[in-house]
This record gives structure tokens, sequence and C-alpha cells, in this order.
């Protein structure tokens, strides 16, 4: 039986997506309804995409949903689950949110402006909340500790990892798709997956077990992987002499890596992964963007492969995992030093697994305070 419908709204530095989804028992969602908008965020940003938009796109839903469900980013080390939305966790999503600058603070946003429409549209609807981080709360000590003095450890300076409800659903597709195959449990919970979240953002995420047991993203989504306008990973030592050297502020720092490095900064032409495909034959920078690019990405899958101690499956997703044929090809042939595996290709769906994790808690009478 199909249950009241969820809207799920995905708040980006960028854009923001929407659905309304109805999910069964069974945990299988129906797709009502999915829209994306575009926006700069200024100040009123928020207030002027959603107010001409979302009201009128919702009419049809009017006192019939069962929750409002929204994407946080950064959880920190408190929200390890689906949480409903009350004004102390506000704050606790608020006291994190200088950790993911570009996530937390729109996504708060429209919470609010959320909350003040919704009295006169559904009054009493609850707003919950899904972190990226969160699937990765399983993270052993080791891989979640940087090396670091003791003062800054104890502040919660530490690995946090991200991307997480995508990688959370890469790991269930996968077992899924096994199962069907006639795998049983012993031979799933064998499993060795690499999951790679390849888009604007992009990480990779080693799962044993379906759990998250190491990641390339940190304390911040700017670790690890090259991504569309994100440096990711960068000699400490780098930006130290830009600061210290060439009298570079924290804010000129933080604005370069950022939105002005990743594939835009090498290729000088574009973070977006098809448009330097398009122009990789006679353009030196594209061409040099994808040569960085699949490097990182190669290092880190043998560094996931390492921790592992071996493959089965590398799961690529996002907008250029899923449908890049041509990285597919390189992988493809460049692992081939890692023995028989499976290279699969699997449509992101962040909004589906929101939806069912909010479902699924607000089903369990889950309340803010056990978060």
């Amino acid at each position: 039986m199909t249950a009241a419908p969820v809207l799920v709204l995905n708040a980006g530095s960028s854009s923001i997506k929407a659905a309304v989804l109805a999910p069964d028992a069974t945990g299988t969602i129906s797709t009502l309804w999915h829209e994306q908008q575009s926006w700069t965020l200024t100040p009123g940003a928020v207030e002027q995409c959603l107010a001409p938009w979302l009201p009128a796109a919702l009419a049809p839903w009017q006192g019939q949903l069962a929750l409002v469900a929204h994407r946080v980013v950064h959880g920190g080390e408190r929200f390890r689950r689906a949480c409903r939305i009350d004004p102390e966790v506000r704050r606790g999503i608020e006291a994190v949110s200088t950790l993911a600058p570009l996530h937390n603070g729109v996504a708060l946003a429209v919470i609010d402006w959320m909350e003040t429409w919704l009295a006169s549209w559904q009054p009493g609807l609850s707003q919950w909340a899904c972190f990226d981080t969160a699937f990765h709360s399983t993270l052993p000590v080791e891989q979640f500790t940087y090396a670091l003095p003791a003062p800054w450890r104890q502040q919660g300076l530490r690995r946090y990892g991200f991307h997480g409800l995508n990688h959370q659903h890469v790991a269930e597709t996968v077992s899924q798709l096994l199962r069907e195959e006639g795998q049983d449990d012993a031979q799933l919970h064998a499993v060795r997956l690499i999951s790679a979240h390849l888009g604007a953002g992009c990480s990779l995420c080693a799962i044993r077990q379906g759990r998250s047991v190491a990641t390339t993203m940190g304390l911040t989504p700017l670790e690890g992987l090259v991504m569309g306008s994100r440096s990711g990973s960068v000699d400490p030592g780098l930006l130290l002499h830009l600061l210290q050297r060439q009298g570079l502020g924290a804010a000129e720092l933080d604005h370069a890596l950022n939105h002005h490095s990743g594939l835009l900064g090498l290729s000088e032409l574009s973070g977006d992964m098809r448009q330097l495909r398009q122009a990789a034959a006679g353009h030196s920078g594209s061409q040099l963007a994808i040569a960085v690019f699949t490097a990182r990405l190669l290092e880190g899958i043998g560094a996931m492969a390492a921790v592992l101690q071996g493959v089965d499956v590398i799961a690529l997703s996002g907008g250029i995992g899923q449908n890049d044929e041509q990285l597919a090809h390189d992988l493809h042939q460049q692992l081939q030093w890692l023995g028989p595996l499976r290279l699969l290709q699997i449509p992101a769906d962040e909004e589906g697994q929101i939806a069912r994790q909010c479902h699924a808690a607000a089903g369990s009478q889950q309340i803010a305070g056990s978060c």
C-alpha cells in the first residue's frame, strides 16, 4: 500500500531539486513530480526562487503530504540519522554550517522559508533532515582521525565524509542487484564495493557489508578528488605559501579553492565534463583537466582498494559517473591490475534515499531528541 507522499527538497549551491515521492511499505518509491530550479545565492535568493514557483507547483498535493524532507550536507558528529527539525536540531545544523559553507546555510534558509509558508498552506506538517555525513558515521577511528595536535582534534576537527546519501543508495542498489542474481547473505557480506560519486562534487567510498569504511572527503567537502570547481586535496604547504608569501586573505583562498579550481581552474574553460569532452580534441586546457581528473580518480580507487584488500565492484554514479562512457571505458582499461571486477554505472537517487529515510524515521516515531 502506498503511503501519503513526501516532499523532498535538495538545496545546493547552484540549484534546488524538489520532488514529491510516494514510498510504500516495501521501500519502493514512486516519483509523482520532480523539478529543478537554478539560482545564484545572493541575499534573498531563496525567497525569490521559491515564492513564485513552489506553491503553484505543489498545489495538487495541498493537505496530502506526510512530511517535508531536506538534504543537509553536514551533520557533524551529532546527526547520524534522519531527524525531525525543531529549534534544537536547527541550532545543531547551524553550528556546523561553517564546515559546509556552500550547502548548510542554504538548506537552513529553505527550511526557514518552508516553515513560514507551511503555517498557512498545510499547518502542522513536520520537516525532517537527512544528512550526507550520516552514512560515514561507521568510519573506523584510524580513517576519520587527522594527524593533528590533540587540542585541535578535541574540537571535532576530523574526517566526516559526504555524499553519504548517494553512497548508501549505491550500496543498496548493488546489493539488490547481486541478490537478484542469486547471491546469498554470506556472499553479499563479502562483497568489496567502491562507490564513486562523480559530478560537480566528487568522492569515493569504500563499502564493506553495507557500511562506509573509508572515504575521500574530509572535514569539509573540499578534500579528495578533483571536482567541477573545487580543488580537492592540495599540499597544505601550498596554502600556507599563498597566505604568508603572496598575501592572499582567507576569504580569497576559500573562494578560489571552491569556485575557481578543479576542472574549471585546470581547463580555464568549464567545470562541466561534457563541455571538456567536446572541446578536448583542440583544447589543451580541456585535455589537462581530464587527465588530472582521471589520474586523481585512479589514485583514489587504488587507495580504497587497499583499505578493502581488493575490490569486487566499482559503481560509478553522479552526473559524470553515470553518463560519461569514455571515463567508464578508460577506467575499465586502466584498472585491469586489480583483477576480475564489475564496473557498473548507477544513476544517483538522493531524493529517493531521503524520502525512504525520513518516511521510515517518522513511521518509527523517532523524535529529534534521539538524534
